[in-house]
């Protein structure tokens, strides 16, 4: 795979799993319905698309920052590995979690916005701004960066570990056993933990089974995968065991980046390469729209009217299926518009992206 390729499909998939991510954020079916059986109906048909692509998103993510991180990877790049992942992790990660904090803070105090925002009034003081920046206390979807950085910051183990296959097959079979039993006691999660470190122990191999050309083969190889990934998919549901999802998110994503051609792939659009800056305002964005949105729809079918699903559910499910789409567009013209204004200012909030 040319190197141009590798990077464009780096691109594509991010943006992908970004659409993907917007969609598991969306539901929307309680705040138009109510708790209703209608309600129930319009979240279950939500819950289609919101649940299926929460099995690869964020694990795709991890996939992608680990196979980047220790792609190529030595020693003596540790240093210089560390520093880049300050300026596009960690310094994004406490300039997002302040602003979103001050603006939680001052929207709670506002007429009108308190209630839209619902979380009464926010106390204003250090302490409760330190532990927003360390903690992700109001920007929820940082659970990720703040994982990310655990992990960036275990890189001389993870990699020890890794650089021997045999040391490797210790660790995952420890890893693995892990996840069976369920143990998860640490502020570092467990399979966040298995999809980074299985991405990176396939970036430290010679011959990159990632980065191969495309063939035939292994296009039905990425098939394969994926419908291992579905078979413990269903084990998962059929023994109510949360550990077959590790594998089936894996595999799920790992298939689709064997199966995807690279060469087919056209030049990204520039609305396509904001992901991270995507991924930072989504989530205010999104639960914007669909409370101002459910707002105005109980002015004409207040909920002790009891809306059915159809037709009055249609409206929030076709804002539901629409989501991803508004959601790219504003975020990317929002980012525009912060980078002509002050290019300083979006390079802290896009981590030194282009963008």
């Amino acid at each position: 795979m040319k190197e141009t390729e590798f990077s464009r499909k780096i691109t594509w998939f991010s943006f992908i799993f970004s659409v993907l991510v917007v969609w598991t954020h969306s539901f929307n079916a309680e705040l138009f319905l109510g708790d209703t059986v209608y309600g129930d109906r319009l979240n279950g048909i939500e819950s289609l698309f919101g649940n299926l692509a929460a099995q690869i998103a964020v694990p795709g993510f991890f996939m992608i920052s680990g196979y980047l991180f220790y792609r190529n990877f030595t020693w003596r790049r540790l240093g210089s590995k560390w520093m880049s992942r300050i300026r596009s992790v960690l310094v994004p990660y406490i300039v997002w979690n302040t602003l979103y904090y001050l603006a939680y803070a001052a929207g709670s105090r506002l007429p009108g916005i308190t209630d839209l925002i619902g979380k009464g009034e926010i106390p204003f003081h250090l302490t409760a701004m330190a532990d927003a920046m360390v903690n992700h206390t109001y920007l929820y979807v940082f659970w990720y960066l703040y994982q990310l950085i655990l992990l960036i910051l275990l890189a001389p183990v993870i990699y020890g570990l890794l650089k021997r296959p045999w040391t490797a097959a210790v660790y995952f079979a420890g890893l693995t056993a892990a996840l069976w039993v369920g143990w998860d006691k640490t502020p570092l999660n467990g399979d966040a933990l298995f999809y980074y470190s299985a991405a990176a122990f396939l970036a430290m191999r010679e011959e990159k089974p990632a980065e191969k050309e495309f063939s035939p083969k292994r296009r039905l190889a990425g098939a394969a995968l994926m419908a291992v990934g579905a078979v413990s998919f269903w084990l998962a549901g059929r023994w109510g065991k949360p550990f077959f999802l590790v594998p089936c998110r894996f595999l799920a994503a790992a298939g689709l980046w064997l199966a995807v051609r690279e060469d087919r792939l056209r030049e990204p659009r520039p609305w396509m390469c904001c992901n991270f800056f995507l991924y930072a305002t989504h989530f205010a964005l999104v639960r914007l729209i669909n409370k101002s949105a459910a707002a105005a729809f109980h002015l004409f079918w207040p909920l002790h009217a009891d809306p059915k699903l159809w037709p009055e559910g249609m409206i929030p499910l076709l804002l539901y299926l629409m989501m991803p789409v508004i959601a790219v567009t504003a975020s990317y013209w929002i980012g525009k518009c912060v980078k002509q204004l002050c290019p300083p200012l979006f390079g802290l909030l896009n981590g030194g992206r282009a963008g």
